[in-house]
């Protein structure tokens, strides 16, 4: 596979995961574009790999890592906007849940949010997540973890992202 014929069909999905990665679409497409630009220096050596799709996630997830260091000055805001919900009837509420979970996750280190993008969003195993991110299955749980942990404090069953309309406590 050339490199054009794999960037009309891989970019796509790697912005996707991207801005998931980065909670704002204008982020996910300054990583994406610095990574596609690495991959096309680098192309001979991806398309002999065994799974290009998972080296180029894994460089995806490297360059989002690695941003800390390259834009401390830049506080990026999260910007993460879901087709319409058909399930519950007010969209406003459906935004502020939405707000908030996203302003929760803003707030987990880097490496734990990669972790559930990479879990809940790209369905990862924890084997894949360990190999994406550089780690042992078992740091991938415990990242999970203490993730999910941290959320729950902050999104208590009193929040409304957590709290269906009629006060039934949502499962996912």
């Amino acid at each position: 596979m050339t490199f054009e014929e794999w960037a009309r069909q891989g970019v796509p999905d790697l912005l996707r995961f991207a801005t998931v990665l980065c909670g704002s679409g204008h982020l996910a497409e300054d990583l994406v574009q610095d990574t596609v630009i690495k991959a096309h220096r680098h192309w001979g050596r991806i398309q002999r790999a065994e799974r290009p799709d998972a080296y180029l996630r894994r460089m995806v997830v490297n360059e989002y890592l690695s941003w800390r260091r390259k834009w401390s000055r830049f506080v990026p805001r999260p910007e993460i906007w879901a087709e319409a919900d058909h399930q519950q009837p007010d969209h406003a509420v459906r935004l502020a849940d939405q707000d908030e979970m996203v302003a929760e996750l803003a707030k987990l280190p880097r490496r734990q949010r990669t972790v559930l993008a990479l879990r809940y969003y790209g369905g990862l195993t924890d084997s894949e997540i360990a190999e994406t991110i550089g780690c042992s299955p078992n740091t991938v749980r415990s990242y999970a973890s203490r993730a999910l942990a941290a959320l729950r404090i902050e999104l208590g069953p009193s929040s409304p992202a957590t709290t269906a309309p009629h006060g039934v406590i949502n499962a996912h």
